[in-house]
C-alpha cells in the first residue's frame, strides 16, 4: 500500500503486471526507458544496465531531477511532478499519429486501439510539452526512438512517481506504449523489473485464509480508512509489525492524533521509532534476519536466511508473537504451525519454487533458481478480463474510473513548490529509526537536505547550507539547502523517510474503496502524498557549507 501499489494498480487496468528479468534486460535490451526508476532504489539492477550499454543499448532517464541513474543514461530528460501520464500521452499522439505502431500486434492481442486512437489525437505535443515541461521536439524524438527500436524496455519507478493526485494514471498510460509498438512477450522488451512485481510464472502460496474472516467490521485498506478507524475508534488496539507509521503515513499530524485515541498501541520492531517513542503502550523487540529462519526471494531466485544467532534479552521471532497471541487470547486454528519453519514451508509450497522447504533448501546450499520466465507473457494472454491488453478499460468504467488513460493536473495551489522524495544508496524509508540507529548511515547522511534549483535559492534569499523552514497549510519542518541544477524551478526534493516529511503530505484517498482490491497480492489504497509547499530562510538554524 505504501510502496508501488498506486503504479501496478495502472498498469493492472491495462493487463501488463508481469516484468522481464534484469538479467533479460542486460542480454536483449537495445532501447532502456528509466522512467522514474532510479539505480539507487534498484543497485542489483545496476550492473545488468551497464551490460546492455557494453552491447550498445540506447539508455533514457526520465525523471523530476538528475538521480544517480542519469549518470549512467545517455538522455536525461526532467518533467515536472505528477505529468508522467502527460507525457506518455504525447507520445502516443506521435506513435498513433505517424503510424509508427506495430499493426499485426495491435489487431491480436489489444482492445480498443480506435478509441485510444480517437483520445491521443486531441494530446499532442504541443499539449504534452506545457504540461511536462519538456520541449516538443525532444517528445517527438523519444516517441520515434521508442517505436523504431526494438526490442525496447520501460523501468517503471516503484513509488515515488506514482504519488500525487491520480498518480496511478502514469502506470495506466506508460503500460500502453510496449502494447502499441508490438514490444511485449519479447527478450528485451515490455516492462523491465520494479519493487513488488512478479516475473511469469513468479509466486508464494498466500496463509491468509481471507474466506475464513467472519464477514463484516473490516476496514479497507485505504491510509484515510485506516486513520478514520481509528479516529472513529471502530479499531482501539493495534499491534505493528515494523510499521512506523507516523513516518509512513501521508497527513502525520492527522495520524498522530489519531494513534491517540488507541485503547492499546503495541509496536514490534527491532528499533524505537516515532510511532513507539511517542505513541506506543507496549513496545516487543524483535529479532533480526539472523535470528530467524527466513527467506528472499527475487524474480529469478529463492534464498534461505539460516538462523545463526540466538535472539538477545526478551526479542522473539514474528512466529512466536502470533502463536502466543493466538494461545493466549484462545483464537484456535489462527496460527497452526508449531515449528520455527511451518509457517515459512506454507509459503513456499508454490510451483514456483518447486514447492521448497527451508529443509530441502538448506540441503541444497541454501538456494534455489525459480521456475519463471525471464520473458512476460511469452503466450501473449495478459493479465485482464479480455486477456489481452486493454487499451480501454471496462474494469476502470465499472469502478468509476476513467477507462483511457488521461492526465489531470494538479488543483492551483498557493504554494509554488512540489516536493518529491525517493531513496538514496545509503536509506530506504525510514528504516533504522531513519537510519540513526545505526552510526555509518548517520554519518552519511546526518540531516534532512532539501534539493533547491538555483533560481528557487536566490528567490527566496537562501545560499547552499543555509537552514530552512519547508511548510504548507499541513504544517512545517525544518532541514538544510542543497542548491543544484539536479532539481529544475518549481520542484524541490528531500530522501523519503525523515521525521516531519509526512507531516507536509495530503492523505487524501486517490481510489474508491471499491477500487483497492481489485488485483491481488497488492492494495491501491496509498494516500495522494501530494505536498505542495514554500520554502523560507530558518533564522535559528547555523549556516552549514556542504
Amino acid at each position: 500500500m505504501i510502496c508501488w501499489g498506486l503504479g501496478a494498480f495502472g498498469l493492472g487496468l491495462t493487463g501488463v503486471l508481469r516484468v522481464n528479468t534484469k538479467e533479460d534486460m542486460g542480454a536483449h535490451a537495445a532501447l532502456i526507458l528509466l522512467w522514474g526508476a532510479n539505480l539507487a532504489s534498484q543497485p542489483l539492477t545496476g550492473r545488468h544496465l551497464a551490460a546492455a550499454k557494453r552491447r550498445g543499448a540506447y539508455v533514457a532517464t526520465i525523471d523530476v531531477r538528475r538521480t544517480e541513474a542519469a549518470a549512467q543514461s545517455d538522455e536525461t530528460i526532467l518533467i515536472r511532478p505528477g505529468t508522467d501520464a502527460a507525457l506518455a500521452l504525447g507520445m502516443m499522439h506521435v506513435i498513433v499519429g505517424e503510424r509508427l505502431c506495430d499493426d499485426a500486434f495491435v489487431q491480436r492481442h489489444t482492445v480498443g486501439f480506435d478509441a485510444l486512437a480517437g483520445h491521443v489525437a486531441k494530446h499532442d505535443v504541443q499539449w504534452a510539452a506545457a504540461a511536462t515541461g519538456v520541449d516538443a521536439a525532444r517528445i517527438v524524438a523519444l516517441a520515434r526512438r521508442y517505436a523504431s527500436t526494438r526490442p525496447a524496455m520501460i523501468l517503471l519507478g516503484g513509488s515515488s512517481m506514482h504519488k500525487g493526485v491520480l498518480g496511478w494514471q502514469a502506470g495506466r498510460a506508460v503500460s500502453c506504449l510496449p502494447a502499441l509498438t508490438g514490444n511485449l512477450g519479447i527478450q528485451g522488451g515490455g516492462m523491465g523489473p520494479r519493487h513488488g512485481a512478479r516475473t511469469q510464472g513468479q509466486g508464494l502460496n498466500s496463509i491468509a485464509a481471507r474466506e475464513r474472516r467472519p464477514a463484516g467490521g473490516e476496514v479497507p485498506g485505504q491510509m484515510s480508512r485506516i486513520t478514520g478507524s481509528l479516529e472513529d475508534r471502530l479499531v482501539r488496539v493495534l499491534l505493528l509489525f515494523g510499521t512506523d507509521m507516523v513516518s509512513s503515513f501521508a497527513d502525520a499530524a492527522r495520524v498522530e492524533g489519531a494513534l491517540d485515541r488507541l485503547d492499546l498501541l503495541a509496536t514490534y520492531d527491532l528499533f524505537m521509532h516515532d510511532t513507539a517513542r511517542r505513541h506506543a503502550d507496549l513496545v516487543l523487540p524483535a529479532t533480526s534476519w539472523l535470528e530467524d529462519t527466513g527467506c528472499k526471494s527475487t524474480n529469478t531466485h529463492l534464498y534461505l536466511m539460516p538462523k545463526v544467532l540466538e535472539p538477545p534479552g526478551e526479542a522473539r521471532p514474528p512466529s512466536w508473537v502470533l502463536r502466543e497471541l493466538a494461545r493466549r487470547l484462545d483464537v484456535r486454528d489462527f496460527f497452526p504451525w508449531t515449528g520455527d519453519a511451518g509457517a515459512l514451508d506454507a509459503v513456499l509450497d508454490h510451483p514456483a519454487t518447486g514447492h521448497a522447504t527451508a529443509a530441502l533448501l538448506a540441503a541444497e546450499g541454501g538456494m534455489r533458481a525459480l521456475r519463471i520466465s525471464h520473458v512476460a507473457y511469452p503466450d501473449l494472454v495478459f493479465d485482464t478480463p479480455s486477456g489481452k491488453v486493454e487499451l480501454v478499460s471496462r474494469r476502470a468504467a465499472i469502478l468509476g474510473l476513467p477507462a483511457l488513460p488521461v492526465f489531470e493536473p494538479a488543483a492551483a495551489s498557493a504554494y509554488p513548490l512540489s516536493l518529491r522524495s525517493g531513496r538514496t544508496l545509503t536509506q530506504f524509508h525510514g528504516f533504522y529509526d531513519h537510519g540513526r540507529a545505526l552510526p555509518t548511515l548517520a554519518r552519511a547522511d546526518p540531516e534532512p537536505l532539501l534539493w533547491i534549483s538555483p533560481a528557487d535559492a536566490a528567490s527566496r534569499g537562501l545560499a547552499d547550507g543555509d537552514g530552512v523552514r519547508i511548510f504548507n497549510q499541513r504544517g512545517e519542518m525544518k532541514a538544510r539547502c542543497l542548491v543544484t541544477d539536479r532539481v529544475p524551478p518549481g520542484t524541490v526534493w528531500m530522501r523519503d523517510g525523515w521525521t516531519g516529511l509526512n507531516t507536509l503530505t495530503s492523505g487524501a484517498p486517490v481510489l474508491p474503496d471499491a477500487a483497492v482490491d481489485v488485483f491481488d497480492g497488492f492494495s491501491g489504497g496509498q494516500a495522494e502524498f501530494e505536498a505542495r509547499v514554500d520554502v523560507a530562510p530558518d533564522p535559528g538554524a547555523a549556516k552549514l557549507s556542504h
